[in-house]
């Protein structure tokens, strides 16, 4: 019995394809492994847009070096950080045996049997981003990712994802619905469809609108989300579409990034404060009850204290219920690597710190405005901390905990919202509704 191991890094996307990877693994007979020095092969899925990222990798290719010295294992690299510095690994790593880039995904199940089996060398001609087609569930999960496009077009300064991800390319949008049926049909409840930059997704001339009444209207989903969303793609349509249809969750991420428009032209964003803020009051006309997230790119090069404080000033007048936050780090071969007045990591982490506690005080305040509602809540996991307690999420993608037993995991129950913790509600099951 051949074995596998997998490390996955990074974004959604790449959880997704990992998914993939492994069904269509154990379709040709190969099982996972807890245990790398146990497998016939180790995988390394990988992410290139965080630096930190980068660098667990970077970490973990050294002790890989060292604890898997004399073993008949296999080791591949894949993913971001393979497009992003393939020669460089082969000649810092030799031992690494295959390092396949994210167009070479789709043929990793054909390369580890080839690697194991010593059948000669590895021909990594380039094939099909979405060729693990509908199969991108983790076996007994109720919550299940789906991607709908692969790549972005837009070249952001200071983004390296179209450098290692390519253009947009778009999937065909029955296997997308296909695909949605099986997840439902196996009691998938919640489902994430992803891209680099959903709203831009288009097949022969149909929106991503259109695909999001197609889903609605010709599947069961019962809670639907997406993400990534470029605030310059985020039509009306869109937001006509979202308001329309309950199974859509009333949750939107929109990355913002900097609330100063010197900033976001320099980061080649394609959008002003100004728009952002009316798109963010049309949203809201439609759908009062959606909470917004956001991320925030803090330190960018020329960045001054007036441009952080109209970032700060952004978070106010926006209200974001959550937000990813950060702060700037070049990515090698982007242009924003080699901009002038690029500030030092001390500069930058104070921004970031004064960014973080804001934000910190926005979640708490917008959250405690829903403080006495009763809710839906995907009941998701028993407590770490208390195994008489659940812990689930509503519809606003809010984490909440509460008393009750595990046969309801999977399911939903309605809770009402009685306090919160830090950023986390504590609730009870309303018996009456």
């Amino acid at each position: 019995m051949k074995k596998y191991y997998l490390e996955t890094y990074g974004c959604q996307m790449n959880f997704a394809e990992s998914a993939a990877l492994e069904n269509a693994l154990k379709e040709r007979g190969w099982q996972p492994s807890e245990n790398p020095e146990e497998a016939h092969a180790i995988v390394l899925n990988t992410c290139s847009v965080r630096k930190s990222a980068e660098e667990r990798v970077w970490g973990r290719l050294g002790f890989f070096k060292s604890t898997l010295r004399g073993k008949s294992v296999s080791l591949v690299l894949s993913g971001c950080l393979a497009d992003h510095y393939g020669e460089e690994i082969r000649r810092r790593f030799p031992f690494v045996d295959c390092v396949a880039g994210n167009a070479e995904k789709s043929r990793l199940p054909e390369i580890l049997d080839q690697l194991t089996e010593n059948r000669g060398e590895i021909d990594l001609e380039r094939s099909s981003v979405f060729a693990f087609g509908g199969n991108h569930l983790i076996p007994g999960s109720f919550k299940a990712f789906v991607p709908i496009m692969h790549g972005c077009n837009n070249f952001c300064t200071y983004c390296i994802v179209p450098y290692v991800r390519g253009r947009e390319i778009s999937r065909n949008p029955e296997e997308i619905i296909n695909e949605i049926n099986e997840l439902t049909e196996k009691g998938v409840m919640e489902i994430t469809l992803l891209g680099q930059n959903v709203n831009s997704y288009t097949s022969n001339k149909r929106s991503f609108a259109w695909l999001l009444k197609e889903i609605c209207s010709f599947s069961s989903v019962k809670w639907l989300r997406f993400v990534s969303s470029h605030p310059k793609d985020l039509s009306d349509e869109i937001i006509d579409t979202m308001a329309e249809f309950p199974q859509i969750c009333k949750s939107l991420h929109l990355p913002v990034q900097h609330g100063a428009n010197n900033i976001l032209s320099a980061m080649n964003r394609c959008y002003t404060k100004e728009y952002y803020l009316s798109l963010v009051s049309r949203i809201r006309r439609q759908m009062p009850e959606i909470a917004l997230s956001t991320d925030l790119l803090v330190g960018f090069p020329g960045e001054t204290e007036a441009d952080l404080e109209e970032t700060l000033q952004l978070i106010r007048e926006v209200g974001f219920e959550d937000a990813f936050t950060y702060f700037f780090n070049p990515r090698t071969g982007t242009k924003a690597a080699e901009m002038k007045g690029q500030l030092s990591e001390e500069v930058k982490k104070e921004r970031l710190g004064r960014v973080i506690e804001l934000q910190r005080q926005i979640s708490v305040w917008e959250k405690t405005k829903r403080l006495g509602q009763t809710v839906t809540v995907l009941a998701e996991e028993v407590s770490k901390k208390n195994g008489f307690e659940i812990l689930g999420r509503t519809e606003q993608n809010s984490m909440v905990v509460f008393p009750g037993k595990s046969g309801i995991i999977g399911s939903f129950v309605r809770v009402k919202l009685l306090s919160l913790s830090g950023t986390t509600y504590r609730g009870q099951i309303d018996d009456t509704v």
